[in-house]
């Protein structure tokens, strides 16, 4: 019976941080511009994908890139609230900290692009 209880709680506890996890996706998407904007690339970028029929190949690394850049916004969000509760004053630290957060988006973002056009620039070209 124990280890019943122990395997319960366990699941409960895996339930609750897919919750947590969850409620911090939906909190980036309702208030996080770029997020937002992130959001509508990929589901662009899925559509061409299923227009152009891509590779499997190319879907993966598609997947990737665009998980990776999602990852990076919801990052840096929370690079930013967590400066945020530390300290309400401008410091030259805090600014620092949230910059080099939104660099590593930003980074991302152009090897996001430069792997969406060695993706795509051939099918657009095939269609001309």
């Amino acid at each position: 019976m124990a280890l019943e209880d122990r395997n319960r709680r366990g699941l409960k506890r895996l339930l609750r941080s897919f919750n947590y996890a969850i409620s911090g996706l939906g909190y980036v998407i309702r208030h996080e511009q770029n997020m937002q904007i992130h959001l509508a690339s990929t589901i662009a970028i899925c559509g061409l994908a299923w227009f152009f029929s891509v590779s499997a190949t190319e879907w993966v690394l598609l997947l990737l890139v665009m998980g990776g850049v999602l990852t990076a916004e919801t990052l840096n969000t929370a690079i930013e609230r967590t400066v945020d509760l530390v300290t309400e004053d401008f410091h030259p630290l805090a600014k620092r900290a949230k910059d080099i957060g939104a660099a590593s988006v930003f980074i991302f973002c152009i090897i996001a692009i430069i792997i969406g056009a060695i993706i795509f620039v051939p099918y657009f070209i095939n269609i001309l």
